[in-house]
């Protein structure tokens, strides 16, 4: 199968466990890994007949600024289910979701979740976002 990387999707949101996570908001960093057969693009030259990684961007940005999780576990999650209905031809994807500033004392580092979801998951029921007041 065909891969389309898409890297370094870079969108400031509200997720977190913690309440000032809510409320203070940070920065989050996103790769996608996209499967989908790529053999008629690779011949036709035409954009159609290929996936629109614009979409995908739009998509994880949109939904890392208006939609807050406690867990990058769930924004991964729902990353997943987002791009995989906006195409019929990805069959799979790979999201690497990275807080680039997690609340830990005394630690600059980052964290990171890496999950791989196919078609057979949009069948999971989403959770409900997070209200801010």
């Amino acid at each position: 199968m065909d891969k389309i990387y898409v890297n370094d999707i870079r969108a400031f949101g509200y997720s977190g466990a913690l309440p000032e996570e809510n409320v203070l908001g940070q920065w989050f960093r996103v790769d996608l890994v996209l499967l989908l057969d790529l053999s008629l693009a690779g011949t036709s030259d035409v954009l159609a007949d290929t996936y629109n990684y614009a979409e995908a961007v739009q998509a994880v940005q949109h939904l890392i600024q208006y939609q807050p999780f406690h867990l990058v576990e769930t924004i991964a999650s729902e990353i997943a289910k987002v791009v995989l209905k906006s195409d019929d031809r990805l069959t799979q994807i790979t999201i690497k979701l990275t807080k680039l500033t997690p609340p830990v004392p005394n630690f600059l580092g980052n964290i990171a979740v890496e999950i791989t979801r196919d078609r057979s998951h949009l069948t999971t029921p989403s959770p409900v976002p997070l209200k801010l007041d």
